[in-house]
């Protein structure tokens, strides 16, 4: 039984006039706008569209052509995410495509830019198979990786004598994350004492929770349960409702979207790394996003509207270094290329195309005024800060 893709699809023509013609620059939007991961997807949205107006000083034009996104809602499934991708290269003759939200959508659509032979930039998935085993010379990634998530938070809590336990989801995003974060950690001195994986559906945390605790409480020095989690669910929150205190046991986790940082107010002094916290940065690029968001929606940015903005700037950044929207020659001009963004600079790695970019090591701090935690700067890691590895095979 054949099953139906039902693909839902926006064209917005960012200049005057409404629909796309053949000589507009074409770029597709590949993304979970229903589904599971919905908020991390409209941020994304957000900033791409944010980050066009910003690198074309409003003009939405570049290389002479006016800039049209195209919009498909993958829903987060692999299957659907292909044939989007398909119909955006194919019919809809994009010239150059980004996306998508989910990692397991991702790794689907990576060798279908390689057979359209057309680029992909990745954003905001982030497992490692992206820009590692699954990749293909046509991938290139704004999204930071597990790796860098993993290692920026390795290297924010790892410490000789620091004994740590992790938590993560049963997928790729989760084990992904846990193996970088090993490795990194085996750097910094610290002991990994246990490794726990819940599937992605998991509410009730005691059981895991209890597990952990064991591992860890008759461990001298500091003991930490780091936790690599995405979407609903929050196991932070549950395994501080069991009282880590009383065992000396602190928790720890990367940044998150500000909704989810609500839950990290009752989490004071707590330390990790964050890929973006909308105070930390400072550049002008980062000035214009915090304060042109604020004024049109009444809210800060946000972890993925950074993202989208950093993708549409390597955009611009790309169509004008190759002068063309050729595959080959924007190959040629995006390895190795360093572009401005709300994080300041980030440069795409020859070797894999990874963005290599600074991290953030943070410290929770509660303001009463704010419905969020706020992400105190304890230090920037710069890109020579972490060692990312190249896991391609190229």
């Amino acid at each position: 039984m054949r099953r139906s893709l039902i693909i839902t699809t926006t064209i917005l023509a960012l200049a005057a006039g409404t629909s796309a013609r053949a000589d507009d620059l074409k770029i597709a939007l590949i993304y979970g706008k229903t589904g599971p991961l919905e908020a991390y997807a409209k941020q994304t949205e957000t900033g791409l569209k944010m980050g066009f107006e910003y690198a074309t000083k409003g003009t939405m034009t570049l290389d002479g052509r006016k800039i049209v996104v195209i919009t498909k809602d993958d829903q987060g499934k692999p299957d659907l995410a292909k044939a989007a991708l398909a119909e955006a290269y194919q019919d809809d003759k994009a010239d150059i495509a980004i996306g998508t939200t989910s990692s397991a959508a991702a790794l689907a659509i990576l060798p279908v830019a390689e057979e359209n032979k057309k680029i992909l930039i990745v954003e905001p998935a982030v497992a490692d198979q992206i820009t590692g085993e699954k990749w293909n010379r046509y991938i290139f990634r704004t999204a930071r990786n597990s790796s860098q998530d993993a290692i920026s938070n390795a290297v924010a809590i790892g410490k000789q004598g620091v004994t740590v336990a992790t938590l993560a989801q049963d997928y790729a995003f989760g084990r992904d994350g846990v193996a970088a974060f090993k490795e990194a950690l085996a750097k910094t001195g610290a002991t990994l004492a246990a490794e726990e994986y819940a599937p992605t559906s998991t509410t009730d945390f005691t059981a895991v929770g209890q597990r952990l605790f064991d591992a860890l409480k008759d461990k001298p020095g500091r003991k930490v349960i780091w936790v690599i989690w995405a979407g609903a669910g929050n196991p932070l929150a549950k395994l501080q409702d069991m009282d880590p205190k009383r065992y000396g046991i602190e928790l720890s986790t990367g940044g998150n979207i500000l909704p989810a940082l609500a839950a990290y107010k009752g989490l004071p002094g707590m330390e990790g790394a964050t890929y973006y916290f909308y105070e930390i940065p400072k550049n002008p690029v980062n000035d214009w996003l915090v304060a042109e968001h604020q004024k049109r929606f009444n809210a800060p940015p946000d972890f993925f509207t950074a993202g989208g903005f950093a993708a549409a700037m390597s955009v611009v950044a790309a169509v004008t270094k190759a002068k063309s929207t050729d595959t080959e020659k924007l190959i040629t001009a995006m390895e190795g290329m360093e572009f401005d963004t709300p994080k300041g600079k980030m440069v795409f790695r020859k070797e894999d195309h990874q963005a290599l970019q600074s991290m953030y090591h943070f410290k929770v701090k509660v303001d009463p005024n704010v419905a969020w935690a706020v992400l105190e700067p304890v230090r920037e890691l710069k890109i020579e800060d972490m060692d990312v590895p190249v896991k391609n095979k190229r």
